[in-house]
Formats: C-alpha cells, structure tokens, sequence
C-alpha cells in the first residue's frame, strides 16, 4: 500500500472517529435515559469497584448479523461492490461491578461497517465511508438474567449525505452459561428520537453466535467414540479413512481453520422427483447445491466443535445476506471408533423474521465428516461426508440422506496437520500410451519449473475455433508423493519427490477448473446455456523437467442429466498435453497446450478440441528474480569485503594513534565480532541451501552461486579475524598501560548498562513473538490461508540484527562514562561500518517498489529473517543508525559529555595512577 493511500485511509477514519466523539461529547446520555429506556430490563445498580477478574464478556466481532437501520446504511445499487455485513461490539474502558451480586456497568462501541463501496469523484475524504455507523454505549448486564441494556450516542450519513447525531438504546439476550439453545446472542437496536425526526432509523435487529467461555455441549457432550450420531450414517471402512492418531493435535487443529465449501449430491431418484429431498424442507423453494461451514469454537478437549452450516446456491462459502433459514447451528465430536466427525445440528428459528425473536430447534439434523486416507483421479476431495435427518419417513422434516464432498481443493491446512494422506496414480497405464518417452537432446542452457514451484500453478484463457473466452485455473495437488503446496514458494526439490524422478521424469496430479461464459455450448455437456457455469477436471500424468512436457489425462464430473443419458458419473476420455518454456528465459514466454476428448465425434459426452494458452507464471518475476538474486549476492560480497576493509583501516588507525587505542570499547568489538561469529557457525548453510539440502536451484545458479558461497565465507571470516585481531590489540594496550584502570572501570560501567538493555530487548521480542503466534493461531483466518508466521529464533536472529545495527552504542557509553575528547574511532571505521549495516533498510524500501514479495529464502542481502525489515524499521533504523554516528563524531570532537546537558558536563577525569619504578 502506497503512502498517499495510507494517508487516506487514516485521515478518514480520524475524522469519522472526530465526529462520533464529538456528538459523544455534546450529547452524552444521562441517567434518566437510562432509567426510561433499560431500567425494566436491568435495574439501575451503584458502581463499588473494578472488576479486575476475567471479564465474562466477550467482544462481538465474528458470525455477527444485522438487519434494518435502512435509513442509516447505503442500500445496494448497480455498480456498487458490496462486502458481507460486519458489526463489531467490544467492551471499551473499565468494567465495574455493582451493589448488586451479578450486575456490571461498562462501556462498550458498537460499529457497523458499510456492506457498500464506491468510487466517488468527490473531494470529500468520508464519501467512502458514509455507510459506517459508529455508537458509544453505557450500561448494565445482569449476569443472572442474561440480559444487557445500554444507551449512547452515535453518528452516521444519511443517503443525502449528511451527518446525522443518533441516540440509541441497545437490548440484547447475552447468557454467561449457555448451550446450543440459549447460545445465540439476539436483541435491537432502537433509535431514541421520534419518527419524524431526521436523525431517527429504524429498528436494528441483531443475532450472532460467538465463542463463549462458559458453552456446556448439549448433544456433544458423550466421551470421544460414543457419538449420538453414529447410527444412520453410511458405514465406511475405518481402515480407508484417516484418524486423529494422524494428527498430533487432535481435532482443533484439524478444523479450527475450517472454512469450506462442499459439493451437494442428491440421490438418483432426485432428479425425477423433488420429494424427501429438500434438506431444509421447501421453504426455500429451490434445493441448494452448496453446503459451506464456519467454525465458532473448538473445546480445550482437542475432540468437540461448534460450527454454522450455511446452504446456499452458490460457490462462496457465504451469502452477503444472512437468512436464518438457510443457516444451522451444530455440535461435532470425533468418534475414534469410526474415524468421523459426527455432528448433531438444529435449525434457526425466526418467525416474523426478526433477528430479536430468533431462537435454535429442530435438532434433527446428522452429519459425518471423514477423510480418505487415499486420493485418486476419481476422488480429489479431502473430505467427504453425509447429512441426514433422525426423523422417520413421512414425519415433518426427513428428507433422504445427501452425500457431500469438499469442492475444489480450499481446505488448506488438512494435509500439512495429518500425516498419511496419499495420492493413488490409477492410470499410470493409459499416460504411458498417451504420453511415451521422447528421446531428445536437452537445450544446452534451458532450465524449466521445478516441479514444486509456484511456476506450475498458472491461470490460462481457453478456446477454440468457434468460441472464445473461456478462463481457467490448474493447480498441482500431488507431485510425485508429495503434497503441492498452494502457498508456498518453494525453490527446492523435495527428497521423496526427488527420489521420484526417473530418467527426467515424474508423475504429477492436477485440479483443473474452467468458468465457461454464458451461452458457451461446445458440446458434451460443456455448455452454460442459462448462466455461467463451472466445470472441474482433475488430471493426473506426467511432468518431464528436462522438457518442460507435461501429458495427463483427465476426468470431469458429469451433471445429473448427463450422467441419466450416458450412465456414467466421470467422463475420463480426456487428454492434457501442455509444453512450459524454459523458467530462464529472458523473453516472455507462454505456456502452450490443448484439452482434447478422446471419444468419437459421434459420442454424446464428445467435445470440441480447446486450446489453452498463459502467461507463464513468474516468468517476467523470474527474469527480474535472477537479477536481484544475482545482485544480492554480489552486494553480500560487497558488504562483507568493505567490512573487513573498514576494520582493516581501524587496525592501522589505531597503530598510528596508540595514546587513544586503548579508548575503544571491547563491548563493541565483542558486539560486532559476535554478529559476524553466529552465522558463520550457526546458519550460513541455511542461509543458501533450504532445510540443509538441494537437488537443483530453481534458475540453475551453482555455477554463480557455489563458488560466490565460498568466496564469501572466507571474506566473513577474514572480517572476524582481524575483529578479533582489533580485539587484541586494544585488550594488550590496555593491560600493558596500568594507568588505564579508569578505561576498565569505565568499560565494566557499559558492560552493565549494555547488558541490561539487551537483555530487556530480548524479554520484548519473545513477548512480541508470543503474542502474535497467540492471535496467528486463535484467529480464524477468512480465505483459510494460515497465517504466514516467523519462528521463535526467526524472531530471536531479527533482534540480534537489531542489536548489530546499534553497534555504536557501547563505544558512545564508554566516552560518556570516561569523558574523553580522543578520536579513538577512525572515520572511515564508524562511518563505514554504520553505511554497510544501514544500507540493507534502504535496498529493502526499494526491493518492496520494485519486486514482488516472496518469502522463499532467496532472500541473500537484507534477509528478513536476520534483521527487522518493514516499511517503519527501514525508517526507524536508519535514523538511530546515523543518529550514533554523529553522536561519536561530536564526542571525538567535543568531549564524551557533550551531548547531555551542562548541568552533566562536569569535567571529571580519572586520575593516572603512579607507578613506582624499580631500580
């Protein structure tokens, strides 16, 4: 994000945060609003202290839902994006208790979020924002009753425009213990003006179902393995699905992060008839193809879950518009006997449709979740299940069991928490017909994608002779027996993939989904005659690296109608042949291929050949990726050779000036020959070789890298040696001059100031390091991509790095402490040595301009695992850096003290102690 954009964003929301703070101030709620609005619900108490013990409360900011306040809130219009509704509510302040046992008082925000974003061409920096609506709230909750009431003030827009000042008054049902019945947290809104007054809304109706501290599991209360859902179900081999003895961490971690979509499929006889096969019993009138799912909690017991299901027509795993009708609320436990989630789930009931009535029932809903120990070309899905009902045929709400299985491949996460999973190559024998070994002399100089680089997962447009337009994605899911990795970037060649490599050549499996345009009709079922449709291709084959030939075969699932015609479910008489150029290429490059269906034209599942053509990924990334990896390693040369040269210099300096020698603190020196110590011993191989091994690097660099790596571990240790050498020679002048004890003193005095500080510095980055891997791991994270993560010595070398920048601070210290005028530091050492530790902040803020960010340990200079690099720390470090430097040139200059005010400047000198000679 740009600055001026950075600028934008907080310049609104600092003044929308004036304005409701404003109408805050000049329209605080008083007591009587409170008596006359809430004190029929929680009776008014008298503060008596702070409740300092955890607060049973918690903030409202997930599965939140509101409706109404259509005055308030910019309603939908063509052109507009809208995001899905979001209102937060958090205690704010203190909380306080009351002379009534059970009663707190406390305030607390509560803002609603715009669902509408336009572009405006007006010059007022709000018009974005105008949808937000913002309240600060005063009240009581009866802990007893579960009942809150509050008032405040607040502000908003109106559609004009306007700036609106909004009294409200906040009646919600909140019980501190609850279950699946009384867990949902519902209540309005409610305006304090009158009807016809401008600043009047209309009722707000709020319902949500957060995570709660003291939730009692109703229909997941057994032990593990003694389900209420484990008969009805359809009976699965244990042995064929994966278990929790999988996973070191138990079920949480197996769905703490579950936000999946899954695929519907109903029962042959629904596709002639609609009865007992609507799972919400038709009062939605169309029967929903997707069922998407949203964790709530996870019990500390690693084996009991609360999740929202969610039905819908679509892809995305939510609707903008929440409707209770649609929604279920369940309970899982794991059932170790059977290897399956088991779920009990009841529906949400609101009749008038107001969220302030809803309430949970119909608990007659059973589901299962299980995972495959194996994947095939014909199951891609990592997990599968059912959902049934418990009632009997004829009674209200049966309907016939529907199967359901994980769509597409979003569920990240499962394969790195199991061990075990496997993909089972199955047509191994119709790819070596398709796709036989070419005997053919490799380029001399061409290098093609690793097989588990980013490289391989590209986006591509697709057509044919007769139609247009088509778009497509392809992901690898398995290469060779191991997991592709979506998100990462990797650059080396896994052992077990590597060791699946023959003669060039490996097995490889795909995902393969194309979004066809309306009115596309290319026959065999490829068509989307009333609206867009999507088509899923899983394909499995082979890749040969020395070729960049990639030859698979592929399998469609059918709809209901073609699989009535031609009574089959997968038509897999389809062939993949793509050809990728060469990764090092200096030109951009496409991949080139085609998608054919191998059955006679005369065949009802036939198709029209289609050509595919993409970009290929990263190879313009690639092209500049070579530079500025090429770039980094000379620099880390550079760096490092005009760091020895420094302290080069430092050592002849100081044989010309001995009386001032002694004056350098060993603190520093210790400082910097440590910073060049650690990774020359600890972790200069990770630094080139990932995980300590490499069958190929990606651009095929050994002949620039290798002899580089060596060249700079002499030069890094060419740099100790004579750190070590200055080190010396400053401890020998000072043992040999025994009037130097004042500089002993002195240099103990840094020790101890110095130590402390590095100390209190390390404290902070492990607090800092546990409170993010606290919120990486208890948030859920919206699109499920795990939170990318730094390591706890990741953590520990950045503040290290820290500390290396600030090497000057021992030696500024020390002249303080002793008070000397001497230039003990030559210039070229203090200026030089400041420029090659500050240099990586500057080269980082134009890396973040010019390059794509990609954390792949290509990283050779300014490495962010090695020191603090962010768009602040390249500020803020830079800053101290230069800071020291003319701080030590006015010490040299001007004394020790002259940088503390006159008051600390007393001239204080250690008296030379007189040495009797003998004789």
């Amino acid at each position: 994000m740009g600055f001026s954009s950075s600028f934008s964003v907080i310049s609104k929301t600092c003044l929308f945060l004036l304005a409701l703070f404003a109408s805050s101030a000049s329209s605080s709620p008083s007591k009587d609003l409170y008596y006359d609005h809430c004190n029929s619900i929680v009776p008014k108490a008298t503060q008596t202290e702070i409740d300092f013990t955890d607060f049973p409360l918690t903030s409202l900011y997930s599965n939140i839902y509101y409706k109404g306040g259509d005055k308030i809130f910019k309603r939908e219009s063509p052109g507009y994006y809208q995001y899905p509704k979001d209102v937060t509510i958090k205690p704010t302040g203190n909380v306080y208790k009351t002379n009534v046992s059970g009663v707190f008082e406390f305030e607390a925000s509560l803002i609603f979020r715009s669902t509408v974003v336009y572009e405006s061409t007006s010059n007022d920096p709000n018009s974005k924002n105008r949808g937000n609506v913002a309240f600060k709230l005063r009240g009581f909750w009866s802990e007893s009753y579960g009942r809150l009431c509050m008032v405040g003030t607040g502000s908003g827009y109106s559609e004009e425009g306007k700036l609106l000042n909004l009294e409200a008054v906040l009646k919600l049902n909140y019980m501190k213990n609850s279950n699946i019945y009384t867990s949902l947290v519902h209540g309005n809104l409610e305006s304090l003006r009158l009807e016809n007054d401008e600043n009047y809304f209309d009722p707000i109706s709020v319902l949500t179902f957060p995570s709660m501290k003291s939730y009692y599991y109703t229909f997941a209360s057994g032990k593990p393995g003694q389900s209420q859902c484990a008969s009805g179900g359809l009976d699965v081999l244990k042995d064929s699905l994966l278990g929790l003895q999988s996973s070191g961490n138990g079920v949480c971690s197996m769905f703490s992060r579950w936000m999946q979509t899954f695929r519907l499929d109903y029962a042959d006889e629904c596709n002639n008839t609609k009865r007992d096969c609507h799972p919400l019993g038709g009062i939605v009138e169309s029967m929903p193809q997707y069922m998407s799912t949203q964790t709530i909690q996870c019990s500390e017991d690693k084996h009991r879950l609360r999740f929202l299901l969610h039905f819908t027509n679509g892809f995305y795993a939510y609707d903008r518009v929440f409707d209770p009708n649609t929604t279920l609320v369940g309970e899982g436990l794991w059932d170790g006997e059977k290897n399956q989630l088991c779920v009990v789930a009841c529906r949400i009931l609101a009749p008038d449709g107001s969220f302030a009535n809803a309430s949970v029932g119909d608990c007659y809903y059973r589901l299962s979740f299980r995972f495959p120990a194996k994947l095939s070309i014909k199951e891609t899905s990592f997990i599968q299940g059912q959902i049934w009902s418990n009632n009997k045929v004829g009674d209200f709400g049966y309907f016939n069991k529907i199967k359901y299985r994980s769509h597409d491949r979003s569920f990240y996460g499962v394969e790195s928490e199991i061990s075990g999973l496997k993909y089972e190559y199955t047509e191994m024998d119709r790819i070596k017909k398709l796709c036989p070994p070419i005997n053919m002399m490799k380029k001399k100089g061409h290098s093609y994608p690793e097989p588990l680089s980013y490289q391989m997962g590209f986006s591509m447009s697709i057509g044919s002779s007769k139609v247009k337009g088509i778009w497509g994605n392809a992901v690898p899911l398995y290469v060779g027996n191991t997991f592709y990795e979506q998100g990462s970037q990797s650059v080396t060649a896994n052992l077990e993939t590597s060791a699946a490599i023959q003669n060039g050549r490996l097995n490889i499996s795909y995902k393969i989904s194309l979004s066809l345009p309306l009115g596309t009709d290319l026959g065999g079922g490829l068509s989307a005659q009333n609206s867009s449709s999507d088509i899923l291709i899983s394909a499995e084959g082979i890749y040969d690296i020395e070729t960049g030939d990639l030859c698979m075969v592929g399998c469609r699932e059918l709809n209901s109608s073609l699989q009535m015609s031609s009574n089959q479910t997968m038509d897999c008489q389809i062939a993949i042949k793509l050809k990728f150029p060469p990764s090092n290429s200096r030109r951009a490059s496409h991949i080139k291929g085609n998608l054919i269906s191998t059955r006679l034209i005369s065949d009802t599942l036939h198709f029209e050949e289609l050509e595919i053509s993409a970009d290929a990924y990263g190879m313009f990334e690639s092209q500049l990726s070579i530079w500025r990896m090429d770039m980094e390693i000379a620099m880390v040369l550079i760096s490092n050779t005009l760091a020895f040269v420094f302290v080069a210099l430092q050592i002849f300096y100081a044989r010309k000036h001995q009386e001032s020698h002694a004056q350098i603190s060993l603190v520093m020196l210790m400082v910097l020959a440590l910073g060049h110590l650690i990774p020359l011993v600890l972790d200069f191989e990770a630094l080139f070789m990932k995980q300590g091994y490499h069958r190929r690097f990606r651009f095929e660099r050994e002949g620039w890298l290798l002899p580089n790596q060596v060249i700079l571990r002499v030069v890094t240790m060419i740099a100790l040696f004579l750190l070590l050498r200055l080190l010396q020679l400053t401890w020998t002048t000072r043992s040999a001059d025994q009037n130097q004890k004042g500089l002993w003193v002195a240099d103990k005095k840094v020790f101890y100031v110095c130590l402390p500080l590095y100390l209190a510095g390390g404290v902070i980055a492990l607090m800092v390091h546990s409170i993010h891997s606290h919120y990486g791991k208890a948030e859920l994270v919206p699109d499920g991509f795990p939170q990318a993560q730094h390591s706890l010595w990741d953590d520990l070398k950045s503040y290290a790095g820290l500390v290396l920048d600030g090497f000057l601070l021992p030696q500024i210290f020390l002249n303080m402490f002793f008070n000397s005028r001497e230039a003990a530091l030559s210039r070229f050492f203090y200026i030089g040595m400041t420029a090659v530790r500050l240099l990586p902040h500057g080269y980082d803020l134009y890396r973040a301009y010019k390059y794509v960010n990609r954390y792949d340990g290509s990283y050779y200079y300014a490495n962010p695992s090695a020191d603090y690099y962010s768009t602040a720390w390249d500020i803020i470090i830079p800053c101290g850096g230069l800071a020291f430097a003319v701080i030590i040139f006015l010490q040299q200059k001007f004394g020790g003290r002259y940088i503390l005010p006159r008051r600390f400047r007393e001239y204080q000198e250690y008296e030379k102690v007189p040495v009797v000679s003998e004789g």
